[in-house]
């Protein structure tokens, strides 16, 4: 099942005061990403952060889970939690100094 596009939007305008938060359709799914970073997943209509040391220190008690049949699992954030912009935003802010950037592609010549 495909996302709905109004759900990853209200995810990223929750992220917003993060910093540069914008997602990229793929595949009917979500990547969330701050800077050049994939943070977050929206995949089925729910969210998952890239799993993460602080991550994990943040949430203390998280639920983990595969974004998709076949992946690792990424930290599921409930959708009770989507509605706390303050907390979504420190969530993304201690993640993403754990991911590295999304590798950019050679150009062809």
């Amino acid at each position: 099942m495909a996302t709905k596009p109004d759900i990853a939007e209200f995810i990223v305008s929750q992220m917003q005061t993060a910093g540069n938060v914008y997602a990229k359709k793929m595949f009917g799914e979500y990547g969330v990403y701050l800077d050049d970073k994939m943070i977050a997943l929206v995949c089925d209509n729910q969210l998952f952060i890239k799993p993460t040391v602080a991550g994990k220190e943040f949430l203390v008690d998280v639920e983990e889970a595969p974004p998709y049949p076949g992946a690792r699992t990424w930290f599921l954030i409930t959708e009770d939690n989507w509605d706390d912009a303050d907390w979504l935003c420190e969530l993304v802010r201690v993640t993403a100094p754990e991911v590295l950037p999304v590798k950019k592609k050679a150009k062809k010549k």
